[in-house]
């Protein structure tokens, strides 16, 4: 077994974990948190990598109920923007070192913004200069952000959902038996996706989702680079329709992740006129019937707007075993850091 798909299979037991610690341990510092977004003018949710990829799923959260939020990558707003007064700029950095939020930390200060971490490291200079800090309390992973990712997105999400009085009790329990149910159908989707012709090699990749799920596609298509060592391309659904289907060949691997409630029925429809042109096409979602794609993964009932948070899981399962058929090793990395903590070039691993 690799360490990656070691890593994949422990995932649900930490998103239970995370889960609980909001709820107990990390329960002020979560009320802290949402009583400054709720008096700030402007609200930002900046991460790079995997880490922009979960504030990606949390901003789905505050537009679906009609809080404006922004989203930055944190490079481009360290560089290219300016923090107006009166905001608060929510940090997701599983480290609290990436060299980008170490230097926002500065710029954030400069602006009179108030700055909520969250992090998997309290000791870091993210959790020793923000203003509150919300702490994953879940295990690193090997290597690739796992559990890492997606305990960012939910930590960040239950954060919107306090931001707006949205929590309670009930949600969370509807979690708790979604990610429950998904820990035991992950040797199934595991089973489904190493028998399946999806993954052959020598196909294009493209990755397409809507609302909260565009996190996972984003995830998904990182996940193709840095355990498959092999190029993707990721759109929202309805942008794929918009020129970008011009590609459109026989061969052509997609990655469709379905909503239960919106555009359903449409994309269900694009899936079935992808094959008609001969794309091989991968279905996440609930309630599918088995000749919805050409690989099906069924995924158990989650509270609405929440599938983000197990839709991930059979994406992580399939660029694990993508890996393993392109011969490549998913447990290290070639040119990349762990933790990037300078800029400019590349920084060669020895």
């Amino acid at each position: 077994m690799s360490r990656l798909l070691a890593d994949i299979d422990k995932e649900p037991q930490q998103l239970l974990r995370c889960l609980a610690h909001a709820g107990r341990e990390g329960k002020a510092a979560l009320l802290q948190a949402a009583e400054l977004l709720r008096t700030s003018a402007h609200i930002y949710l900046v991460g790079i990598g995997s880490s922009w990829h979960a504030g990606m799923a949390a901003q789905a959260f505050f537009h679906r109920h009609g809080h404006p939020s922004h989203l930055a990558e944190a490079s481009e707003l360290l560089y290219f923007a300016k923090i107006p007064p009166d905001s608060s700029v929510i940090l997701l950095s599983r480290s609290g070192k990436s060299i980008e939020i170490v230097r926002l930390i500065d710029k954030c200060r400069s602006a009179r913004s108030k700055i909520v971490g969250i992090t998997n490291t309290v000791e870091s200079p993210l959790g020793a200069h923000a203003d509150v800090v919300l702490q994953l309390a879940a295990d690193f992973d090997h290597l690739v952000s796992i559990s890492m990712y997606s305990t960012l997105a939910m930590t960040a999400a239950i954060l919107a959902c306090e931001t707006m009085a949205i929590w309670s009790e009930s949600l969370r329990v509807g979690l708790v038996d979604a990610i429950e149910e998904a820990r035991w159908r992950l040797p199934q989707w595991k089973t489904l996706i190493d028998s399946s012709s999806w993954l052959e090699p020598g196909m294009a990749t493209y990755f397409m989702a809507r609302g909260a799920s565009l996190a996972s596609a984003y995830e998904a298509r990182l996940l193709w680079e840095e355990a498959g060592k092999a190029p993707a391309s990721v759109l929202p659904t309805g942008g794929f329709r918009h020129g970008p289907q011009e590609v459109l060949r026989p061969g052509l691997r997609v990655g469709l992740w379905i909503d239960s409630e919106t555009m359903r029925e449409a994309d269900l429809t694009l899936s079935r006129d992808l094959r008609k042109q001969g794309a091989k096409v991968l279905m996440i979602g609930q309630n599918l019937e088995p000749d919805d794609g050409d690989l099906g993964i069924a995924l158990p009932s989650i509270p609405a707007g929440w599938q983000f948070l197990i839709d991930i899981l059979p994406a992580q399962l399939a660029a694990e075993r993508f890996a393993q058929l392109r011969g490549e090793d998913c447990d290290s990395f070639r040119l990349c850091s762990y933790i990037v903590e300078t800029e400019g070039g590349l920084k060669t691993v020895a």
